[in-house]
């Protein structure tokens, strides 16, 4: 079996600034600024991100703490909000459709993901493409973990806690679009298949040597036998 665990952001969807938006409006209600705006989300958790700009504003991680779940809960408010009501939208990268079904059809593949979004959050954004958060079967979300490079140990336990499956480190691939997500799983012996779908390039990625690499994943087949051998 090999466990398969999908980025959301700039790997499955673009979500054209929706999350940004919400999080700079929450954090703007919460602790009165946005944070330094040269900041890059992309590779991060969403505590993570909350607690970074904060702390380069000269907040103590204490008083980031105690706002910190009101915080979220009006970022995902304002994500609900902005997947409803904004005028751009998310869309789906090109060939997740298509490789998607064709990983769900093979018995000896389990689809997850693998996320800095807060799980409602990753509900949402999947939601507003049309894909069912449900087809994903193992998980690792940015509510589970603030640091992302402990999230792939936490799709491991969770693949045996609820399937009774004890996946080896090498048999799970991470499909991404940033350097955090090429670097994460390394120390569980985990590697990823890397596309270059977000903002980071060919050549940003190729830096960090990712058992494969992709411009996108419209060429299903070429996914799929990298997926299955890396």
């Amino acid at each position: 079996m090999r466990l398969v665990l999908f980025d959301i952001d700039g790997t499955l969807l673009w979500s054209d600034g929706t999350g940004r938006r919400a999080m700079e409006g929450a954090l703007v209600e919460t602790f009165g600024t946005t944070g330094a705006p040269e900041y890059r989300y992309d590779g991060k958790t969403d505590r993570q991100i909350v607690r970074e700009l904060m702390r380069g504003h000269g907040h103590e991680d204490a008083h980031i703490d105690a706002r910190l779940e009101a915080l979220l809960d009006s970022y995902l408010t304002r994500l609900e909000r902005e997947l409803e009501e904004g005028t751009r939208r998310p869309a789906l990268c090109a060939g997740v459709t298509e490789l998607l079904e064709e990983l769900e059809a093979r018995r000896d593949v389990t689809l997850g993901l693998l996320t800095g979004n807060l799980e409602r959050g990753a509900a949402l954004k999947l939601a507003s493409v049309g894909i069912d958060i449900a087809r994903f079967r193992v998980n690792a979300f940015g509510s589970d973990e603030e640091h992302r490079p402990l999230l792939p140990a936490v799709a491991q336990r969770r693949a045996r806690d609820l399937l009774g499956l004890d996946v080896r480190g090498d048999r799970i691939v991470i499909v991404g679009d940033t350097p955090a997500d090429i670097d994460c799983g390394r120390s569980i012996g985990a590697r990823a298949v890397a596309v270059a779908t977000g903002r980071y390039s060919i050549e940003d990625l190729a830096a960090h040597a990712p058992a494969a690499l992709f411009p996108n994943l419209s060429d299903t087949d070429a996914v799929v036998r990298a997926i299955l051998t890396v």
